[in-house]
């Protein structure tokens, strides 16, 4: 499932791409006909993201509400649009680009009362301006464990598995800690690698845990099998220690049990 920092990436692109522009929407599987031609032929005012959620707003105050959920993607194709492939749920068109979506978990007309009631059951999103204090709170009152907590949107917004395993691993983080035996300390070094990392994935439009220093390289050179620290790694980069998988809020994440107490 695309994590927040992917939803923000393809907010500033379609953005770019489509604002500002009159959009042909339609939908060639046909399950979103009735909704697409609420915004067909309107002008895209603007795209944005908060935690896994997009929202494309149009000129009347009609927005095109996306969750991608665990199998959602998009494909980008120049305009004249080619023939769809597979369920295409919606297609917008512009003057010089098609954007096709396959498989979202949520494409909706809403009005901005709904989006804003989406939102709101959202915790803060640190790539939205989400404030560090109300993470505090929603974490240190809680006596889930913190690796459940890194996943509960209600808590952070934007953080997925990928995040939660890298995150506790650069913060020294044990993922059954309970939120209320975390001390004002770690969630610093938590919050920072929570920024750090999401800020990062933002520029690059994919997770890398590891830094530029550690890598050798840049950033934007790093190959795909070099990117993270733990996850779906084997053993641990900082003690060797082999890497262990353990099941937390119905997912599987992965920790140095050595470097993580």
């Amino acid at each position: 499932m695309p994590e927040g920092h992917k939803t923000h990436f393809l907010a500033r692109e379609h953005h770019a791409l489509l604002a500002g522009e009159p959009l042909s929407v339609s939908s060639p599987q046909g399950r979103f006909s009735t909704d697409a031609k609420k915004v067909s032929g309107k002008h895209l005012a603007s795209v944005s993201a908060t935690g896994k959620h997009l929202f494309y707003e149009f000129e009347g105050g009609s927005i095109i509400h996306v969750h991608l959920g665990r199998y959602g993607k998009f494909r980008r194709h120049k305009s004249p649009a080619p023939e769809p492939v597979g369920q295409v749920r919606m297609r917008m068109t512009a003057s010089e680009v098609c954007i096709d979506l396959n498989g979202p978990t949520t494409c909706r007309v809403i009005d901005h009362e709904i989006k804003r009631s989406v939102i709101d059951r959202l915790g803060p999103d640190p790539l939205a301006g989400g404030r560090k204090t109300e993470v505090w709170n929603n974490i240190s009152q809680s006596g889930q464990p913190i690796g459940a907590l890194l996943l509960d949107q209600k808590v952070v917004a934007g953080v997925g598995n990928i995040f939660r395993s890298e995150i506790l691993f650069e913060a020294g983080l044990d993922p059954h800690l309970p939120g209320t035996g975390l001390s004002k300390e770690a969630f610093d070094r938590l919050w920072k690698s929570l920024k750090r990392m999401m800020t990062v994935g933002l520029k690059h439009g994919k997770i890398i845990a590891v830094t530029s220093k550690e890598a050798g390289m840049p950033l934007a050179k790093i190959p795909e099998e070099r990117r993270f620290r733990v996850y779906g790694q084997t053993e641990c980069p900082q003690c060797s220690t082999l890497i262990s998988s353990v099941e937390i809020a119905s997912r599987r994440m992965y920790v140095c049990k050595h470097c993580q107490v």
